[in-house]
């Protein structure tokens, strides 16, 4: 326990202090893109993720969403656990048999206006599972998609960008909401 101790001492802080954001112009552009998220979004967007079948790759990449260097539920983007309360449907993977009518029932019980948005290869396209006596494939043979993300898997800032997508046709189209 001595030796552990010794060297926690010797080795001493080994964390990169945290960024100042003391830079008026730097803070400035921070307020600048979390108001322009906050125009296009309304107040809030309400997510329900849905694994159709995939590998859980793009489930890693999707929680990476939560984390502080991205940040998504300061800008008001938030995941809830009922399709009745989202107004959007992250979908992933290619949807399994057993999986396609709990995703009908899922996107059914989503509130309109809703958007899908499809993530990775498998999502997109069906990936290397395709279509078979398993599988129906991509997400939009079983329910209409808005934005697919490919990638395998992509990264968290492609998701974002496909979710930003995807939101921006319906504030154009309401007039700033």
């Amino acid at each position: 326990m001595w030796h552990i101790l010794k060297q926690i001492a010797r080795t001493g802080i080994v964390t990169e202090p945290a960024p100042s954001v003391d830079d008026d112009a730097e803070r400035a552009a921070i307020e600048r893109i979390h108001r322009d998220i906050l125009v296009i979004l309304g107040q809030a967007l309400t997510i329900r993720a849905v694994d159709a079948g995939s590998c859980n790759g793009c489930e890693l990449e999707i929680h990476a969403l939560n984390n502080p260097y991205y940040n998504i539920e300061g800008l008001g983007i938030k995941f809830v656990a009922s399709p009745r309360h989202a107004d959007m449907l992250l979908v992933t993977g290619p949807v399994s048999r057993h999986m396609e009518e709990a995703l009908r029932r899922t996107y059914d019980a989503t509130p309109e206006p809703k958007l899908v948005v499809a993530v990775g290869d498998c999502g997109c396209t069906g990936g290397i599972f395709g279509e078979s006596y398993a599988s129906c494939g991509r997400v939009a043979n079983v329910i209409p998609v808005d934005v697919a993300v490919p990638g395998c898997p992509p990264p968290p800032i492609e998701i974002l960008r496909g979710i930003l997508t995807a939101v921006r046709p319906r504030q154009t189209k309401s007039g700033g909401r």
